[in-house]
């Protein structure tokens, strides 16, 4: 089943690198990285770069790297540190990796000329992995320069890509419009759901508020729409005074947090019902979506949104905004508002609160194995060189 993709892939690891380095809590993006790692990490190689700088590893390093990026123990970044500084500063060996599957999962650098130059070099087959187009259809909710990056990488990506791999059908609807504006053909495309993680289960060692408690996890940026949750906080507050329900903010900061969480010290008494965790272990964020009265997702733009896929599979309501993503990945079982109407995400949240605690049956998450099902045979398939004018295969190769 693997066929051609077996005998070379080349893994880049630049961004789950450059997450061990600061310490940050994962995105959803680096979890799917993380993901590909553990996959493919039999018989990958793994490329790093830096600055301009592209870097192969050999295969002994590789797996050491491997190891540090998916169980950093003690003393793991200075590892990780020594070895990528030999590994740029070294002129690289002339290798044969033409014909060679190379994988970028974390949106790095593909937008920039001197990667294109190296993949050509080196003769490789690139495929993409396209997350989302937020920063290019809403820009207002990124940074200028990431805009500009972005808008680079997915122009790269349907130029010079062997592939392109799309998490949902949202997503690709979104490239092919893109596509479509500029009149650029589509290289071979796929969609390959993603898939959650198993959340353990609740040991009851973890801090979870009494309940009952609503969760958000996202993070704290303008797109996830948390001033919607807090304004909602505050109504809730005056109308219900004890009685209000707890809301947990699980997530990091983000770029463009600004003032965001200023509410929660500037509105008298709403500290009280929410609390807001900047970072949560895998086990804590497990109990708190188990135990939570329902997932609120306010988001204004999604890729996915794997909280959504994660806390319906253990049965917990899930309330978020009525976006095409959203749609298609809670399959009919989540409640979905539209993020404007203030007053009926009001509504929502006092349904959930009222009514017994409910939990939701009959969701199919889908599963990393069948994700890789996909797109084993997506990397192993001839495909046409991007640009060539030739239709997509993507079709063929779902169904094949």
């Amino acid at each position: 089943m693997q066929g051609d993709a077996a005998e070379g892939v080349l893994l880049d690891v630049t961004r789950l690198v450059a997450r061990s380095w600061t310490g940050r809590q994962p995105t959803g993006i680096d979890r799917v990285c993380t993901a590909y790692l553990r996959h493919f990490r039999s018989r990958a190689r793994a490329v790093v770069q830096h600055r301009g700088l592209v870097r192969v590893l050999s295969a002994r390093d590789s797996a050491v790297l491997f190891d540090l990026l998916d169980t950093p123990g003690r003393g793991a970044r200075g590892r990780i540190a020594r070895m990528l500084s030999a590994a740029l500063v070294t002129r690289p060996r002339r290798q044969a990796f033409a014909g060679w599957a190379y994988l970028n999962i974390g949106h790095t650098d593909f937008d920039l000329a001197v990667h294109r130059e190296w993949a050509r070099q080196a003769g490789v087959r690139p495929f993409y992995f396209v997350h989302d187009l937020i920063p290019v259809r809403h820009p207002e909710f990124s940074r200028p320069h990431a805009v500009r990056r972005h808008r680079g990488r997915v122009l790269r990506a349907l130029e010079s890509g062997a592939g392109i791999i799309l998490g949902s059908q949202a997503v690709r609807a979104d490239l092919e419009a893109f596509a479509a504006e500029r009149a650029l053909p589509l290289p071979p495309l796929v969609v390959a759901p993603l898939a959650g993680e198993d959340l353990p289960a609740d040991s009851g060692a973890n801090p979870v508020p009494a309940a009952p408690f609503f969760l958000c996890v996202a993070t704290i940026e303008p797109r996830k729409n948390h001033r919607l949750l807090l304004d909602l906080w505050q109504d809730l507050a005056a109308r219900l005074g004890p009685h209000t329900p707890r809301l947990v903010l699980a997530g990091q900061t983000g770029p463009m947090t600004g003032d965001l969480l200023a509410p929660l010290a500037e509105v008298p008494g709403l500290a009280a019902h929410v609390e807001h965790r900047p970072s949560c272990p895998d086990e804590e964020l497990a109990a708190l979506i188990r135990n939570a009265r329902a997932l609120l997702m306010p988001s204004l733009a999604e890729g996915f949104g794997l909280p959504v896929v994660e806390a319906l599979q253990v049965g917990t309501p899930v309330i978020a905004s009525d976006l095409p993503v959203f749609r298609e990945v809670a399959q009919g079982a989540a409640c979905l508002v539209d993020p404007a109407d203030r007053a009926g995400w009001a509504q929502a949240i006092l349904a959930a609160l009222q009514e017994p605690a409910r939990r939701v049956e009959g969701f199919a998450m889908p599963r990393w194995p069948e994700h890789f099902h996909v797109v084993e045979r997506f990397i192993a398939a001839p495909q046409p060189h991007a640009g060539s004018g030739v239709t997509p295969q993507s079709e063929r190769v779902l169904a094949a």
